[in-house]
């Protein structure tokens, strides 16, 4: 596994600076956010010269598009606002070969109607399943169409907050350009830190079949937590990185939540972990 690291990382006026900030730390993958290139992370167009030039400045640094990031709430209570979700997905996934990537990131999202961070009781009623259950299979006829990748990432916020159900989505939308994008910090309600080996085995033993990304953040509690720099906080990162390696992930490890400053920090431990 090679290190990554998300591009928002880096706050800088130009996408050229803010690869050249990536480089200058040794890393070679990233997971872009458009906004790293002066768009909204979901635009209403993406014209083609401005992908191919993204494509051209991260390949002309060594570099590689691991995934780039298409998160939006994708059961968000207002119709028009899932409608206008899916339809800037696909804007993103049709640009995807032109920024040099097969793979989109995306959260399954929540019923409270603000932010899609945050759990609402009404994620566990059965519309919220139906509801998901339809633009995720609208998302992947897209994604099929252009040859992309749809990494879900389980989320305790989200609707999809366990893999358990990340497994049961996989199962209601059977593809091959549907994936698990794992988070090790991500999964553990309130009150399962003590479980937090169990639950990290029942997540591989479930979902390991089908990661095509993984993050390295880090918690320091339960619940909707997960929001620490890697090795800064609870998760057991032996456990999670012996997880990978047995289910024969070896793609990148992509940095997350961090600020700029620790990210030497959390290269040199992910690097003295991947050793171990």
């Amino acid at each position: 596994m090679e290190i990554g690291i998300i591009t928002r990382t880096f706050e800088r006026p130009t996408l050229a600076a803010v690869l050249d900030a990536v480089a200058a730390h040794g890393l070679h993958a990233v997971q872009l956010t458009l906004s790293s290139a002066g768009w909204a992370d979901l635009p209403d167009a993406i014209p083609p010269g401005l992908a191919d030039s993204v494509r051209e400045a991260v390949e002309s640094r060594g570099l590689r598009v691991a995934a780039v990031t298409g998160t939006y709430n994708m059961i968000h209570p207002d119709l028009q606002r899932r409608r206008d979700g899916l339809r800037r997905l696909g804007v993103l996934v049709s640009a995807c070969a032109r920024l040099g990537t097969r793979t989109v990131t995306l959260c399954t999202g929540t019923r409270d109607p603000d932010y899609m961070w945050r759990r609402h009781p009404d994620n566990d009623l059965p519309d919220a399943w139906r509801n998901l259950v339809v633009v995720v299979r609208e998302a992947v006829r897209m994604a099929e169409d252009s040859g992309v990748i749809l990494a879900i990432e389980p989320e305790v916020s989200n609707v999809i907050d366990s893999a358990a159900k990340a497994r049961r989505l996989l199962d209601a939308v059977p593809s091959g350009c549907l994936k698990i994008c794992m988070d090790g910090a991500n999964i553990f309600h309130a009150g399962e830190l003590p479980r937090m080996r169990a639950i990290l085995d029942e997540a591989f033993a479930l979902l390991g079949d089908h990661l095509i990304l993984a993050h390295a953040k880090d918690l320091n509690r339960d619940g909707e937590a997960g929001q620490e720099a890697a090795g800064t906080g609870l998760l057991d990162y032996n456990h999670y990185l012996s997880l990978l390696r047995a289910s024969g992930y070896d793609g990148p490890l992509i940095l997350h939540s961090l600020r700029e400053e620790q990210v030497p920090g959390c290269v040199a431990f992910l690097r003295r972990k991947l050793g171990e």
